[in-house]
């Protein structure tokens, strides 16, 4: 069966604008204004502190684990000041256990939080956005609603900027 040229152009063309349509849709969605970008590096961050959340806590479903927090240089300021400026990211990174022996070592990333401060975009928030990204995936998000799902909780420590860790002493 021979193919007219008018119909293979007129595939050409719509491959073109369907291939144009998700590269400007998969950008639109890295640009939202109100995303948090997934913080590439944070391991090489300053490390805060570690916690390990065991089956006697009350949140050891959701959190159960080891975790620990990482925050960058703007963030190590604010931890040391006590003001957060634009810029600042903090991300806890969530991680299953595992024990053999006796030995207690982290097990598969379950998730990590991220905290980024921009009083503009996410002024409805004391000045910070919220993300999770789940496993070890940079695009998978996990909330529905960040804002509100973070939020509500970080209120309770508007006096320490919305933040719940501190600098070990």
């Amino acid at each position: 069966m021979k193919h007219s040229p008018i119909l293979a152009l007129t595939v050409i063309l719509c491959t073109t604008a369907l291939s144009s349509f998700l590269v400007a849709a998969s950008s639109a969605q890295v640009s939202m204004p109100d995303s948090v970008l997934y913080p590439e590096g944070y391991r090489e961050w300053m490390h805060v502190k570690s916690a390990l959340i065991t089956p006697q806590s009350r949140g050891f479903k959701r959190f159960g684990g080891l975790h620990h927090i990482y925050a960058n240089a703007k963030a190590v300021a604010g931890y040391r000041t006590g003001v957060f400026a634009d810029g600042a990211v903090i991300v806890a990174d969530f991680l299953e256990t595992q024990e053999k022996d006796g030995d207690v070592s982290e097990g598969k990333r379950r998730f990590i939080d991220v905290m980024q401060k921009d009083s503009k975009r996410f002024a409805q928030t004391g000045g910070w956005g919220f993300e999770e990204f789940s496993g070890d995936s940079k695009t998978e998000r996990t909330l529905i609603n960040p804002a509100k799902e973070c939020f509500q909780c970080h209120t309770s420590k508007q006096e320490s900027g919305f933040v719940f860790s501190a600098l070990r002493k």
